[in-house]
């Protein structure tokens, strides 16, 4: 964890998604709004010290195997079940934010106003996708 970001100790969530370009869900010919508000849903709950960690199985397929849970749930649902979510080893869906805070223990989440969404992209993000001159996220 980030000497900038305050400690809490609270549930661990556990984030497994299939393979993915990447995590932002800005990648490829059609963004997915969904998985742009999960992402900045996350970002604002580990900025706030909550204990998340993010998985894909494209880049970081050793998670999957060696959580007992995630390789069971694959042996069953196989990886066209993904994504999958667990709270201190339990599965759950992809959480909305309210869910996720109940989860972190986070019952604040403070900076945006109701029906504003931060998806922590900036002037100076580098481009994704195709067409990017750029390495992906």
């Amino acid at each position: 964890m980030s000497e900038s970001r305050p400690s809490i100790l609270g549930p661990a969530v556990r984030v497994f998604e299939p393979a993915l370009c990447c995590n932002t869900g800005v990648c490829g010919p059609e963004l997915d709004e969904e998985l742009v508000r999960f992402t900045a849903d996350l970002d604002h709950l580990q900025h706030q010290g909550a204990d998340i960690e993010r998985h894909n199985l494209g880049n970081d397929p050793s998670a999957f195997a060696a959580n007992q849970v995630v390789a069971d749930f694959l042996r069953v649902a196989g990886s066209a079940g993904l994504p999958l979510t667990t709270v201190d080893g339990v599965t759950v869906r992809y959480p909305d934010r309210d869910e996720l805070s109940r989860f972190t223990g986070i019952t604040a989440p403070a900076g945006l106003p109701a029906g504003v969404t931060d998806v922590g992209l900036s002037s100076t993000a580098k481009a994704c996708g195709p067409d990017a001159e750029s390495d992906c996220c």
